[in-house]
């Protein structure tokens, strides 16, 4: 990895630009020759603040977002005749399932790749620039330049701590190198993964006191920095080091520097739970004093009355798409709105058939996740004592009771009835309802027809359904019109919402003190919001195994099942997955999708696999580029690859 800082300058320092605040997040910097004319006044900095932000708004829930992409929540088929994300390169990071990542070329490389546009380090050496030349504008007062510093704190941290979770060991860039840095220099090391989590939470300690509590003129500066946002962060980053994969990961105990240094530690320490799960108290509390709370859909004027499983439904859809500035329950998005909504919206209509540019609904959700979510009694499917496992893809007529979810009289299958409502808000698929694309009357909603693979009056040619027959829907704002023409109500998607953090405490304070009141607490206040019971109440009622949310071991796994049902399709999962060390057993079975060419019921509801994943222990972190260790040979490749 080349340290080239006279490069790094002529890239990163703004020219002369003129910009609302309301647009600073999209700014791309200019070539400028001088640090001093960077930094010659309160304007010029400004401008290079936000060339800091720029690379972290390209880092958001998107096909170029490594927990998004490799989850297996989403299949992204590799036999489309078009590349419907725009390019094939784009397509990449959902291919990588099929174990065609490399170290000749890595797919999703942020190391020195130009994944973003740039790589991460080069972010990070940006920030470096404007935190050691930020003392030089005289006309900026100390307060401001005191936010500011802060500000650029949190993202060299938050750009660290990307690297880690993809990486595990990084070089640590605490400073630049100077410009005639010796080549002793400039071949860094990695750094122990700890040292890189203690670096990046005395970075956003060093933050939190000077970011505001909350913005005050969101037109104006929605994005920026907060402190609910620093200490949310730091809340994920401790509850990471925590976790499984990198606390005396036994898989990892032979990992070692060309030194002999041990690069992820050895053995388990149970403080690291404690330090989690009191940075998920205050951020709780910073939260809930700034008045964030749950979200709750209230119906516009030009709604009719919207009826209790609507409104449930309702209250879980728009937690993602509500406007942020609407939305309460969002801590942290990123500023560009989210582009992927016509991959997740499913074909309601000819005229939608007929417009595939408009809605090619590419993402396929696989069975596997549809089966992830809970019986109408709040427990998995596999335990509910009163649910029908295995007649689950017996074909049935939809009942009035369930009018709201599945068109009435409809033939689909059992598996599609008696589910909880995050199953009907987040999934489209054969005979459910659609709240929205233009049609809002709750009696008469848009239902999906998505048997036969062909339009419902049109050429041949014209699918209506995705491989699989699901569709991520959560990820589609109801008032966006998809049809001849295409009219898209734009949201951001949340990197950091309250149900998250709810979820994220609840599971440090059962690794701490294992099942207790406060534990319940939290997973309750978002299975109420989702028309849920209590998890005690639930499986104590329904469960074929009662006795599961009583112990340490069966809380874990309820909590992990209510973050992936929870947090499905936004981008978290993916970490999640790896920092908890299941990956592997989670891809280890085919994704599979239904039969969708067949135009009876029974036909359509066979199983078939798309997709045999490869994911084995080298994959749970990425590789560096075989280059990058001939050109600095103090690098040392991750295991196994």
């Amino acid at each position: 990895m080349k340290l080239n800082l006279k490069l790094i300058i002529l890239l990163a320092v703004i020219s002369g630009m003129t910009l609302s605040c309301k647009k600073y997040l999209d700014v791309t910097p200019d070539n400028v020759a001088t640090i001093d004319y960077a930094f010659r006044n309160r304007n010029e900095a400004e401008n290079y603040l936000f060339t800091c932000y720029s690379t972290i708004q390209n880092m958001g829930p998107s096909n170029g977002d490594a927990a998004f992409t490799t989850s297996g929540e989403i299949y992204f088929p590799n036999t489309l005749t078009e590349a419907t994300l725009g390019n094939r390169e784009a397509e990449q990071g959902f291919h990588l399932i099929r174990g065609v990542q490399t170290t000749d070329n890595p797919s999703l490389n942020y190391w020195d790749g130009e994944q973003l546009g740039q790589p991460i380090f080069k972010a990070i050496r940006r920030c470096n620039i404007f935190l050691e030349n930020i003392d030089r504008p005289k006309d900026l007062p100390q307060f401001e330049r005191n936010r500011w510093i802060a500000e650029v704190k949190f993202l060299k941290a938050y750009y660290h701590f990307y690297l880690l979770r993809m990486y595990g060991p990084i070089p640590l860039i605490k400073q630049n190198l100077a410009i005639d840095a010796g080549t002793d220099e400039v071949r860094v090391k990695r750094e122990p993964v700890d040292a890189a989590f203690t670096y990046i939470v005395s970075l956003l300690d060093e933050a939190t006191p000077d970011l505001p509590r909350t913005i005050q003129d969101p037109a104006r500066s929605l994005g920026r920095i907060t402190q609910n946002i620093a200490l949310s962060v730091k809340a994920e980053v401790l509850t990471t080091q925590a976790s499984p994969f990198f606390n005396g990961n036994p898989d990892y105990t032979g990992f070692k520097d060309k030194d002999g240094t041990n690069l992820f530690p050895a053995a388990f320490s149970a403080e690291k739970w404690n330090k989690a799960m009191l940075a998920c108290q205050a951020a709780i509390k910073s939260c809930e004093e700034s008045n964030l709370s749950l979200y709750h859909f209230t119906s516009p004027g030009n709604l009719p009355t919207i009826p209790a499983p609507l409104k449930t439904v309702m209250d879980i859809r728009q937690s993602i798409t509500e406007n942020w500035e609407k939305n309460a329950e969002v801590i942290w998005a990123l500023n560009p709105e989210f582009g992927l909504q016509s991959m997740a919206m499913p074909r309601l209509t000819n005229a939608m058939v007929q417009n595939m540019g408009g809605a090619p609904g590419n993402f396929a959700v696989p069975i596997g996740m549809a089966e992830l979510f809970y019986s109408k009694n709040g427990v998995p499917i596999t335990e509910d004592a009163g649910y029908d496992y295995r007649g689950r893809y017996t074909v049935a007529a939809a009942g009035t009771e369930s009018k709201y979810y599945l068109k009435t009289g409809y033939q689909t299958i059992k598996m599609h009835m008696d589910r909880e409502p995050r199953f009907y808000a987040d999934l489209s698929f054969d005979g459910s309802c659609f709240f929205g694309n233009g049609q809002t009357d709750p009696e008469n909603m848009l239902y999906v027809q998505a048997r036969g693979g062909t339009s419902l009056a049109g050429p041949k040619d014209n699918i209506r359904v995705n491989v699989s027959g699901y569709w991520p829907s959560k990820l589609v704002n109801y008032q966006s019109v998809f049809g001849t023409e295409v009219t898209q109500s734009s949201f951001r998607m949340p990197l950091i919402r309250l149900a998250g953090l709810y979820l994220l405490y609840a599971e440090t304070l059962n690794e701490v003190n294992g099942p207790t009141a406060d534990v319940y607490t939290y997973i309750d206040k978002v299975r109420t919001r989702a028309g849920l019971k209590g998890v005690k109440e639930s499986w104590t009622s329904y469960s074929t195994n009662p006795g599961k949310a009583s112990s340490k071991d069966g809380l874990r796994a309820i909590i992990q099942q209510e973050r992936r049902i929870e947090l499905c399709f936004e981008g978290r999962i993916g970490w999640d997955l790896r920092r908890w060390k299941v990956m592997q057993d989670v891809l280890s079975k085919p994704l599979q999708g239904w039969n969708i060419q067949d135009t009876t019921p029974e036909g359509y509801y066979r199983q078939r696999n798309l997709v045999i994943p490869v994911f084995g222990l080298k994959d749970y972190l990425w590789p560096l580029k075989y280059n990058d260790l001939i050109v600095n040979p103090n690098l040392v490749q991750n295991p196994y690859w």
